[in-house]
Order: C-alpha cells, then structure tokens, then sequence
C-alpha cells in the first residue's frame, strides 16, 4: 500500500499560488496566537475570579459560624442552666415521682424570671418550652407560645415516639439541634422561621429522665451571614435526609430539600449553574454554604473573552489588508520572471530583454537569468559543435572495429583445431569466449534478459576456471521471476570480474563467489559476494574503473533511484550491491 507522510500531505493541499500562500502565512501567524492569548488570559481570569471568591467567601462562613456558635453556646449553657436551677429541677423532679403534680403558672414565672436574669441578649429566641415527664409544659417567649401541636392531651402522648425525641433521648443528655421546629409539625420541613435546640433532662443524682427542654430559635440569626453577590444556606446533613435549615431564596430550598446527602446536594446545585462554597460549624455539624450564579461572578472574564475576541477579528482583518499589499508587491515581480522563462523555454527570447526589474532580490534573479540564458545560447551553439565531432569519432572507431563474423570464423578455426590435437581446454576455452562475444554484441542492442547475463557470467567463469585450474566456485541464487527481465547488458559480469581480481585472486586456495537477484517493490536487488581477503579502504575499490564505470551506466539508464554499494571488511570477504527500477529507463 502506498504509505502518505506529513510533508506529502501538505504538498498535496497546500495553495498553489504564491500570494494566496503569503496571505494564507500571514493569518496563520497573527489570529492563532492571538486566540490562544485570549483563551489563555479568559482562563486565568476566570480562575483567579473563582479563586479569590472561594478564598473570600470561606472566610465570611468561618466568621459567620464563628458568630452563631456563639449563640448556639449560649443555647446550650441555658439548657444546664435551667438544669442547673434547684426550684425547677425540684418540680421536675415531684412532677416525675407524682403524676398528679403537674408543670403550672409558679414553674412559668420561675423559668422566665432565669431566663431574663441570666439571657443579655434575646432577640433570637423564639420560645423556651420545658417539659415534665409526663409532657406537660409551660412555655417562654413570644404571645403565641406554647407547646404547638402538642398542646392537647390527645397529641401530647405521640411526643415519645417522634424522631426527635428519640435523637435527644439517643443523646445522652447533650443538647440536639434540628433543622425545623420541633413543636410546629410531625412532618417539618425547612420553610418556618425557626428552629429547635432539644435537651433531655435528667437526675443529676439517680440519672433518671426528669423532663424535657425545648429552646427555639429565630432563623434571623444566620441574616448577619448573608452576602450581596450570592445566595447564603445553612444544610443540615446529619439526619437521614438533607434539610436547609436557612435559604434566602425558597427555589434553592425545594432543589435541595428533595436531595439526599450533601453530595447530591452540591451536585444538583453544580448542575443548575451555581459555584459553591462551604464551612462546617463545629456545634451542630451543619454545612454552611455561600452559592452564587457562575455566569454572575464571571461575567468580568465573559467580557475579558469577548473584547479579546472583537480584538483578534480586528487584527485578522488589518492582516489580510496588509497581506494583500505584501504579497502583491512580492508575488508581481515573480509573476515578471516567470513570463520571462516561460516565453524563453518556448523559444521567445524577445522578453528576455525587454522586461525590467526592480533592484531587490528578485530583480537580481532576473538579472542573472538573463544573463544565463545568453550564455546558454552560446553553451548550444558549442554542443552541437561537439556533438558532429562525437558522431564523426564514433564513425571512426566502427570502422576501426574487427567485424563479429570474422571473429566468430577465428574462434570457430581455433575450436576445431584443438579438437583435432585433442586439447579439450582449449576447446572449452573458445567455445566459452565465442559464446561470450555474441552475447556482448547482443546485435547491438543496449539491453539483454537477466538469463543471457547469467549466461555469459558462466562463460566468463568457464574461462577463469580453466586459467586458474578450477580455483573459484560459482553459485546463482536468481528469482525465476527476475530471468526474462530486461536490463542493461554488462553490468553483473564487471561485478564478478571485480571480485575474482580483487578478492578471490589474492587469497591462497580457493574461494566462491555468491550472486543473488530478487525483486523488492518493483526495485531489482542484485547482489555479488565473494570469501576473498577483502580490502580495509572500500574507496580504493568503488573510484576503480570497472564499479564507476557500472555505476556511471547505471545512474545514466535507470536515473538518481538506482545505487551501488560496496561493503568489505579484512578477511572476510566483499559483498557488491545494485539496486534498480528495470521499469524506470531514461529517455535519451
């Protein structure tokens, strides 16, 4: 298969024209950089937009459950106040031993006289409720309170079998925060104003359930948090389902409210757009959360992308104004030069001298062009001068020549003279050298199948052997395939005389020489190898007449793809190698 590379490829769809090159160049390098620029510098906005509002916002959150942690301590240091208080301990107390005694107006006053005496600050407190063990309640705080749906008698017994009591009772006496308020609803949720803080209390002394306290609290504590480029959301993840205890915007509390785990909340949040950011307060265990629409905080860095781009498209466009001057004032020239050596190849050469060129590079080439093209006219007026005297001296040297049937009737002569005096070496001898004259002859034809080189290689063995008493043994390793193909004549045998001379002639004994012949890909491999003494310096041998003279033919028949090679090392022999396309002959 035809295998394409890189640089094939782009000669193949590269422009044609030498402007639309320049102009194609030009927009290349000055709208490319520039998009990366601008690509490079949105991004690093828009991370260090990101960054700065992550680091900014952490902060506020610490601070801000800095600040409701200190309310939430408060919370829990009036919990074991009131557990703390004798008087209301002892009701607690009575009201457990004795079922008739129940919580009245007197425990009221008492819990609200502790609560104003030692509470500074109460504007976050929505109510305080406190619970006997049998459920009955007095209640602190704003008109309305009381103890919500579990007022009445029938509603107070489900008290011990809510989730929340179980979790406060699950506590072992430590105060539990929850999302909602405890006493509004069974099925709370995040959407009321307040939330609860739930104690179960206990004996000091027997470590016995006494009663139960319930302080809620105002949602408004968490506004202090709130931001003006964002949304602020308190999570409570530590039940089985995912509740916001505080959200400024009631759509961001139905999206997480139907999530389960803080994941999937920040998922659902990712997905509808929002960056977040969150802290965990170290009393409740709740996330706390700042949010913020990503196409909001960026839009500093859309604006960074968009002027970049209106900046580029300027740019790009100066560019191929500018290219167009460039590449005309470059290409108009050439355009000259080229319609000089079109008109000069045609053989007008009134062009020639009639254009003229500006004084820069190209007019340089100009110049010199047409100074060659006047020393090429003399330079063909001199060839064929030469060419008359090279067909005369060829007349000559044909003439000279000893005529083949002359020579074919000498041989014959001497042939059957050594057969009458029963010299069969000499006989051997002559047929071998006639045989090999007919096939250099090849009735004047340059070329000859690979089986008739072959052939008169054997001949010229047959002979060599006979001169050096059967010294050298010759094997032939040729495709089948290769022996009908036609090559130029002469240029394995040189190959084989070479190795005789140089290698094999030299070495004590005898010796052999190897000539293969494949077909690669439609290139023709011969290869001739010999067991000789080899040579240390390979030049010595390729500058010899024989090997230039073959690769001389060689380049000049078949053009610049053929080679020869020579490889020899000190006695271990040389290996001669041709390579050719039979199919690729030069014309002329």
């Amino acid at each position: 298969m035809r295998s394409f590379s890189l640089s094939s490829l782009l000669r193949q769809y590269r422009p044609r024209r030498l402007r639309t090159r320049i102009l194609l160049a030009v927009v290349l390098l000055s709208v490319p950089p520039l998009i990366i620029l601008g690509y490079i510098s949105f991004n690093i906005s828009k991370n260090t937009i990101v960054h700065n509002h992550l680091d900014n916002n952490k902060n506020n959150l610490q601070t801000a459950s800095e600040v409701a942690d200190l309310l939430f301590r408060n919370v829990i240091n009036m919990h074991r106040l009131i557990l703390a208080n004798d008087q209301l301990r002892d009701e607690l107390k009575a009201s457990a031993a004795d079922e008739s005694h129940v919580l009245d107006v007197r425990t009221a006053n008492r819990l609200q006289n502790l609560v104003v005496r030692n509470l500074i600050d109460t504007r976050h407190i929505d109510s305080i409720c406190l619970f006997d063990r049998g459920f009955h309640s007095v209640c602190y705080g704003s008109m309305e309170a009381n103890a919500g749906i579990y007022d009445d008698e029938t509603s107070r017994s489900m008290i011990g079998q809510t989730d929340w009591y179980k979790r406060a009772e699950a506590a072992s006496g430590k105060e539990v925060f929850f999302s909602y308020n405890v006493l509004q609803s069974l099925n709370a949720g995040g959407t009321g104003t307040s939330f609860s803080s739930v104690k179960l209390l206990r004996d000091p002394a027997s470590f016995r359930v006494i009663g139960l306290l319930i302080i809620n609290l105002k949602k408004t504590i968490f506004e202090q948090a709130m931001g003006d480029d964002g949304d602020f959301i308190v999570l409570d993840t530590t039940g089985e389902q995912t509740r916001s205890v505080y959200a400024q915007n009631d759509s961001i509390t139905q999206m997480i409210d139907r999530e389960v785990g803080e994941e999937g909340v920040l998922r659902e949040l990712h997905q509808h757009g929002y960056l977040t950011v969150g802290y965990r307060n170290a009393t409740t265990n709740w996330t706390f959360l700042h949010i913020v629409k990503a196409k909001v905080l960026l839009q500093d860095s859309n604006r960074i992308g968009t002027v970049t781009t209106l900046i580029a498209g300027f740019i790009a466009l100066i560019a191929i104004i500018l290219s167009l001057f460039v590449s005309g004032s470059i290409t108009r020239p050439l355009l000259q030069l080229k319609k000089m050596m079109v008109d000069w190849s045609k053989g007008s050469g009134a062009s020639v001298q009639v254009i003229s060129f500006e004084e820069d590079e190209v007019g340089a080439i100009g110049e010199t062009f047409r100074k060659i093209s006047s020393e090429n006219k003399q330079l063909n007026e001199r060839l064929i001068h030469s060419q008359l005297k090279e067909r005369e001296a060829e007349l000559r040297t044909l003439q000279a020549q000893i005529k083949p049937h002359f020579l074919y009737n000498t041989l014959d002569s001497i042939y059957w003279m050594a057969i009458l005096q029963n010299n069969a070496d000499i006989a051997k001898m002559t047929v071998a050298l006639s045989e090999s004259f007919k096939i250099s002859l090849n009735k004047g034809k340059e070329t000859i199948p690979v089986f008739k080189e072959l052939q008169h290689i054997e001949h010229y063995m047959t002979i060599q052997n006979l001169r050096y008493k059967s010294r050298f043994r010759y094997i032939v390793d040729v495709e089948q395939g290769l022996m009908s193909i036609e090559i130029l004549k002469l240029i394995l045998q040189p190959l084989v005389e070479n190795a005789i001379y140089h290698g094999l002639e030299p070495k004590l004994g005898e010796g052999s020489i190897r000539l293969t012949g494949r077909m690669e890909e439609g290139t023709a491999i011969f290869t001739v190898e010999d067991d000789g003494v080899g040579m240390e310096d390979v030049q010595v041998t390729e500058n010899g007449y024989g090997l230039v003279n073959v690769r001389e033919r060689i380049l000049l028949y078949y053009g610049h793809r053929s080679s020869l090679t020579v490889k020899s090392e000190p006695g271990e022999g040389t290996v001669v190698e041709i390579r050719f396309r039979p199919n690729e002959i030069r014309e002329g």
